[in-house]
């Protein structure tokens, strides 16, 4: 539940940063903020290391992570893309391939379409899943 908790901060900040150029660390403390004005203060504390590493190490590799994204979303520009969709697809990407501890992807897609059908459209999981299903069978 706590890294949970974390992926939704990063997706939070990813989102604050993009839309508002702040800095990751700047992002991450008001995503912490939010958090904690929800019911989830207790896990929110946890999941601020875990949520600051990804944070740090997605925004590091993100110019990769939107190539990756941009070879697989066919005939979807990355900046077009809706913020939500395109910083949960940077996320799950990041947890897949950059980070020091690689979630299986399995998990990494599933995670991703839990979030999408949280904070996305109705149509964001349906895209996620095939975005990052693409890439897992064609980067193995």
């Amino acid at each position: 539940m706590i890294r949970r908790v974390a992926r939704e901060m990063v997706l939070q900040s990813l989102f604050q940063m993009d839309f508002t150029q702040a800095e990751p660390e700047e992002a991450l403390a008001i995503s912490l903020e939010v958090q904690q004005d929800e019911e989830q203060s207790e896990e929110a504390a946890k999941a601020v290391k875990y949520a600051g590493k990804v944070l740090k190490g997605t925004a590091k590799n993100l110019a990769e992570i939107d190539a990756l994204i941009g070879k697989y979303a066919i005939n979807w520009d990355v900046k077009r893309m809706p913020g939500i969709d395109r910083n949960i697809l940077r996320l799950a990407v990041y947890e897949m391939r950059f980070a020091e501890e690689k979630l299986p992807v399995t998990v990494a897609v599933n995670e991703a379409v839990e979030l999408a059908k949280r904070f996305g459209s109705e149509k964001s999981a349906r895209f996620i899943n095939g975005v990052l299903g693409k890439l897992m069978r064609e980067e193995k």
